[in-house]
């Protein structure tokens, strides 16, 4: 027997009163692919949107797999609810590409962090629709600051286009880096440094400190050559032993004064006044293929071309042609 879900104004209430229970079912409905459940999604995103707090604050982080980001976030987040915050994980894992499978263990991975009553931990799938998962990671956000939970942490999938979407949706982009291992085995891109508001070499601890240390003066040089940030805020570079807590208080200093800054100034409102209209024109986008997708003249003229495109006697951009104007006919 399916089970019976509460109905909106109860998940609303809930989560307004830190439920976690209903939480963690209003994040199912926003994963779910059931359109009904999606509507139901929508819904309470849309009650719990008006009234959201003001004081929450948004991180990004990101690297390499194999440079700790799980443990510096339990380490990060253990600092965070010892002072009396509130912090959610909204993590994104890898899905394989071959069976569609995701082993989801961040909870597993941050075994401290998921037993405190000041923490949420959620774990979702990547799949293979990196804007779905982003746009689903946004709603994820709105429902944990809705429950209370003042500082939300974003971990990406890794190095790629996930990042620009994580920042596109927080306030600040934490880049972890190894030590002693250059661009070339990080996989680190210029892009992706210029992105960052902080960049932290991770693992500085036992006979890495002075990999550690070289990799820091590395990254200092490099980001002297950047051009200066939209919100004014120069990038800096720090160090870190995660697993044996060096250093993290510090970066969370950084990351304070970070905040301030960009308050001060006015950049985090503007900021996320863009991100606002970037997420409104990503969802129409998404909206429309969608629509284009299901469209039944677009349907019976793709089912007519793809062989034709496949076997070579039309050309792609003649076929793409042909589809649109008929999905423009139907319209």
């Amino acid at each position: 027997m399916r089970r019976t879900l509460p109905d909106i104004d109860t998940f609303v209430r809930g989560i307004r009163s830190a439920d976690r229970a209903l939480l963690g079912q209003a994040i199912t409905l926003v994963e779910s692919t059931r359109e009904e459940r999606q509507v139901m999604a929508r819904e309470i995103i849309s009650q719990l949107h008006t009234n959201l707090p003001n004081n929450t604050f948004r991180i990004a982080v990101t690297g390499a797999p194999g440079v700790g980001k799980s443990t510096f976030i339990e380490a990060l987040g253990m600092h965070l609810v010892e002072q009396g915050k509130r912090v959610a994980v909204l993590a994104i894992d890898p899905s394989s590409a071959m069976s569609g499978g995701s082993i989801l263990g961040d909870k597993t991975r941050m075994e401290r962090l998921s037993a405190t009553e000041l923490a949420f931990i959620r774990p979702s799938p990547s799949g293979d629709s990196l804007g779905g998962v982003a746009r689903k990671t946004r709603e994820a956000m709105v429902l944990v600051e809705a429950a209370g939970f003042d500082t939300v942490i974003v971990e990406t999938v890794g190095v790629g286009q996930s990042e620009i979407a994580a920042q596109r949706m927080t306030d600040l982009f934490l880049l972890l880096l190894l030590p002693g291992a250059g661009d070339e085995l990080q996989g680190i891109k210029r892009g992706i440094v210029e992105m960052a508001d902080l960049l932290v070499v991770n693992k500085s601890d036992g006979d890495r400190i002075k990999l550690a240390n070289q990799a820091r003066a590395h990254y200092l040089n490099a980001t002297h050559l950047l051009p200066l940030k939209s919100s004014g805020w120069s990038p800096e570079v720090l160090s870190c032993s995660a697993l044996e807590n060096i250093g993290v208080a510090e970066v969370w200093d950084r990351i304070e004064a970070f905040k301030k800054h960009i308050q001060t100034n006015g950049w985090m409102t503007e900021n996320r006044r863009q991100q606002a209209r970037f997420w409104l024109e990503d969802t129409i986008d998404a909206g429309l293929k969608d629509l284009f997708y299901h469209h039944p003249e677009v349907k019976a003229r793709l089912e007519a071309l793809e062989p034709e495109v496949l076997s070579g006697r039309v050309s792609a951009i003649d076929a793409a042609i042909q589809v649109l104007a008929a999905f423009r006919k139907g319209l």
